[in-house]
């Protein structure tokens, strides 16, 4: 048994943080700056999950060296094109994307774009270049975190604690645990993100705000940036926005001469302009100089957790590629699911539940969910607490070790293990040595670097507003993250949030439609979700019979805020 004790948590969230195992117990790393000694209600709830240790194919249990069988020679029997590899978001370990490794020589299709970030990276790309944050450190030595679309002390909560005692603004639909504890909040419309950063923009001009020669020697395009903004009169943005210019100048008024960081969460970019709306928040932060301040402030969004990292685990191979969002599982013979609850996660329900039933599915992972009902085989994943790993954050730039503080289930086999046993059987290139591949992410040091070394601003904005055609009676469908669960594990939580001016009542049973589909309700009353919103938490197995099987207009990414929705009583 090895006997260091590190874990790393691996499970989808911006802190990436760090345990140790002692005595049969968990505790939060007190070295691993981010982790700060502390676990988050998450971290308990993972390690206390009831793992999968049997293999089963049609519902019978049977032998791990039997379901292994059957998966080569399903494999040997199936054209290679025709079979799907579907890797999710429940382990981001980086021995994870092992498993990709054999797929990809096989021939398998694969998949592009994203459920979660794709439309709002590709905007931040669009303006810098690259999609990296600024360092911890800036974000600490802030004095104002504008909170954007992000329930900060929900999905980053070690990040929060690092920060606590800062001022805060939120700019959120939902009154959040972190807009409550906020100086100011902006309870925005929904989908009006893009009108809010051109109204701020304006202001920020009317009061001198924006600083004309950084703009004039370290961006290019903020003149027609600014044009767009002024193109409308500030009555306007008060009303589409929901925002009265009073709290805009109060916003401007705590930011003052102040260091600012802006966190942006991935709410704003549900949608299907969500490139653009996330190239205009950024613009607006690079307008007022947000990013020239020195080592502190920032714009952070999803960054990149790779970059300035070889991919060790890519091949040469050109592959087919399918949108995630827009996945018509019934055109595979095979689908091999890894770590993903596509049943729940994706958007479409219905039509991902008949798309399984019409192809062979195998599931691999360490817990039993909802898609598994529709797996044909289900192969165990070995635990994280038994398989050595590494994390890189999209949230900050540490890193998160994980050494073997538990034997494996003789029962369970581990994603390299399956990568290789596969690679061997289809006589294909095999893996590097695995303390090799963990030891070049492990000591390799990425240099740190600007977001930028020049902003181009958006210069052209074409986003089709959702109060266009919404009707007196319809709701916006707006979703985050459930503070006792994490998207569609651990915790589950059904019901349809409303404001107590909606009209319902407390467990009224209604039936939400859309032009996608419909399904049933139970209402919860709950005033800090705006007035003509229907709210949902990540993970609600039936709010996706709702949401479009489309993608965003660039990105490959799914829209599932771009919706409209009719409720009725039962």
């Amino acid at each position: 048994m090895n006997s260091n004790n590190n874990v790393a948590c691996p499970l989808d969230c911006f802190d990436t943080c760090q345990a140790k195992y002692e005595n049969g117990s968990f505790k939060g790393d007190k070295d691993h700056f981010v982790t700060n000694g502390k676990l988050c209600v998450n971290f308990a709830n993972l390690v206390n999950e009831n793992y999968l240790t049997t293999s089963k194919y049609l519902g019978k249990e049977i032998s791990l060296d039997e379901s292994l069988e059957i998966l080569v020679d399903k494999l040997k029997n199936t054209t290679p094109e025709k079979t799907l590899f579907y890797k999710g978001s429940g382990n981001l370990g980086l021995m994870q994307k092992s498993t990709g490794y054999f797929f990809s020589q096989y021939g398998s299709t694969l998949t592009k774009g994203s459920l979660c970030e794709a439309a709002g990276e590709e905007g931040i790309i669009q303006g810098r270049g690259k999609s990296i944050n600024p360092s911890i450190e800036n974000l600490i030595n802030s004095d104002v975190i504008i909170v954007w679309g992000r329930n900060f002390t929900q999905t980053s909560a070690h990040m929060y604690n690092l920060v606590k005692d800062k001022t805060f603004i939120t700019i959120d639909p939902v009154k959040t645990e972190i807009a409550k504890k906020s100086e100011l909040h902006l309870q925005i419309n929904p989908k009006t993100d893009y009108e809010l950063a051109l109204m701020l923009t304006r202001v920020a001009y009317m009061n001198g705000i924006d600083d004309e020669e950084y703009l004039e020697e370290n961006t290019e395009g903020h003149d027609w940036f600014f044009d767009i903004a002024k193109n409308r009169p500030l009555v306007s943005y008060e009303e589409k926005c929901g925002i009265d210019l009073d709290d805009v100048y109060k916003f401007f008024d705590l930011i003052e001469d102040k260091k600012v960081s802006i966190m942006l969460g991935v709410g704003p970019q549900k949608y299907n302009e969500g490139v653009q709306i996330t190239r205009t928040i950024d613009s607006f932060a690079t307008f007022i100089g947000i990013h020239k301040q020195e080592n502190a402030g920032g714009v952070w969004y999803l960054g990149t957790s790779m970059y300035g990292y070889d991919d060790l685990f890519k091949t040469k191979t050109k592959n087919k590629k399918v949108s995630l969002p827009k996945i018509d599982y019934g055109k595979f013979d095979l689908v091999f699911i890894q770590g993903a609850n596509p049943v729940v996660s994706s958007p479409n329900t219905k039509k991902v539940i008949e798309g399984l039933k019409n192809s062979f599915v195998v599931y691999f992972g360490i817990t039993e969910n909802d898609t598994c009902e529709y797996a044909d085989l289900i192969i165990p994943s070995s635990s994280f607490l038994s398989k050595k790993d590494i994390r890189l954050s999209y949230g900050h730039d540490l890193k998160s070790i994980s050494d073997v503080v538990e034997e494996k289930n003789p029962n369970t086999i581990t994603e390299y293990e399956l990568t290789n046993f596969l690679c061997k059987k289809f006589d294909l290139e095999t893996l590097k040595d695995e303390d090799e591949i963990i030891s070049y992410y492990k000591e390799t040091e990425v240099e740190k670097e600007e977001q930028f070394e020049e902003f181009e601003f958006i210069e052209d904005l074409d986003v089709e507003p959702l109060y266009k055609n919404k009707k007196d009676d319809n709701f916006y469908l707006i979703t985050a993250k459930n503070p006792k669960s994490l998207n569609s594990q651990f915790a589950k939580d059904d019901y349809v949030y409303l404001n107590s001016d909606s009209n319902f009542n407390e467990n009224d049973e209604v039936n939400i439609s859309s032009a996608y589909g419909e399904a049933k309700f139970v209402v919860k009353i709950n005033d800090d979700i705006k007035t003509g919103c229907a709210f949902f938490y990540a993970g609600n197995k039936f709010v996706n019979y709702l949401t479009p099987f489309e993608e965003d207009d660039e990105a490959h990414n799914a829209i599932f805020q771009e919706v409209l929705l009719d409720i009725e009583l039962c």
